[in-house]
């Protein structure tokens, strides 16, 4: 066995976690952030949502079960992850399994991480330092791998959307509505669920110009950073809304509506990053537990006339949901699709292709 690699988790505010080293050993900066799943770290890593973030798992052991190969489903898409390749800058964790046993596991998380570049952590204090971003909020963080210093690195200032979208359009199904799909860094398992809920979808870039082509709805994925930076996005929502097309917005896509009707956001202090946030639907009272990731949120008191809060958070009453009083238009903060997390609200894709009819 090779000698552990000693590491340090350094962040802005001055503390430091000492760990050892695994995945790929080289030094990483960006925000770190924390997420409470006890499972899908797989799903978690590929999540175009954690973009340039060093994402600290506060379950304390990560990697037991392995991680999968690359197999394609039927739409060619990938069948165990949320992208092609992960997005976490790093990764931090309490205790690291070496020992993968699962059906499906053809490697370890550490060996998954190192062939992918990812840098992590482990034998972190993982609950001390949740507890510090809890009340002190999210901040800017770096790896450090044997003394080879980077400097700190806010990934918000960038456009990360541009980052993780493609950069061609692409087809999925062959039957049923056509789909514009605006890949702003959506998830597979969304475009999964929207070809099986019987739509055909057409995925396109962030700042595609897609009113020249023929089709019957629109939907906006998740994605990174902050929505006020995918300005282009925004422009091609107004005009959506004001054409009266059949809209429906995930996570990041939440929030650009949101921006496009003329709502404000703003950054959560440690954001929603779980699977088990209860979200009340307006109207009906029922509950239903989400799964979420995401830093910043839509201020429901800022919702223009024509506009209703859908869903809000039953744990801080942030806002999770709006829809238009009467254009087919609607958009929730959190993930009906999960992957991972529960499936509560899966129907909420039949519900879009039945607005558009």
């Amino acid at each position: 066995m090779s000698e552990p690699i000693v590491g340090r988790l350094i962040l802005e505010d001055g503390a430091e976690f000492q760990g050892t080293i695994f995945g790929n050993p080289a030094s990483v900066a960006g925000e770190v952030v924390f997420t409470t799943g006890m499972v899908g770290y797989s799903e978690t890593v590929t999540d175009p949502s954690f973009r340039g973030q060093i994402v600290v798992f506060t379950y304390p052991l990560i990697g037991n079960y392995g991680v999968p190969g690359d197999e394609t489903d039927e739409t060619g898409l990938p069948k165990w992850f949320e992208s092609v390749s992960p997005h976490a800058a790093g990764v931090v964790v309490a205790n690291l399994s070496h020992d993968a046993s699962h059906w499906s596991a053809k490697r370890s998380f550490h060996e998954y991480l190192a062939a992918s570049g990812v840098c992590g952590i482990t034998g972190v204090d993982t609950r001390t330092l949740t507890q510090r971003l809890r009340s002190g909020g999210s901040i800017l963080g770096k790896i450090v791998v044997d003394g080879a210093d980077v400097p700190f690195d806010d990934p918000n200032k960038r456009n990360l959307v541009a980052e993780v979208s493609v950069r061609e359009p692409r087809d999925y199904g062959a039957d049923g509505p056509r789909v514009v799909l605006i890949d702003t860094g959506v998830k597979t398992n969304i475009i999964r669920q929207l070809v099986v809920a019987g739509a055909r979808v057409r995925r396109v870039p962030w700042d595609h110009d897609f009113y020249g082509e023929p089709f019957d709805g629109l939907f906006i994925g998740n994605g990174p950073g902050d929505p006020k930076m995918a300005d282009k996005t925004i422009e091609r929502l107004r005009r959506a809304i004001a054409d009266r097309i059949p809209t429906f917005g995930i996570c990041l896509g939440h929030q650009l509506l949101a921006l496009a009707a003329g709502a404000d956001t703003y950054k959560l202090k440690f954001g929603h990053r779980s699977q088990n946030q209860p979200c009340v639907e307006i109207g009906t009272n029922r509950c239903y537990i989400t799964s979420q990731n995401h830093g910043f949120a839509v201020n429901g008191d800022t919702l223009p006339e024509g506009w209703r809060q859908w869903f809000v958070n039953a744990n801080d009453g942030t806002n999770e949901g709006i829809r238009h009083e009467y254009k087919p238009i609607r958009s929730v903060q959190f993930h009906p699709e999960a992957a991972p997390g529960p499936r509560d609200t899966l129907d909420l894709f039949h519900r879009f292709l039945e607005m558009i009819g």
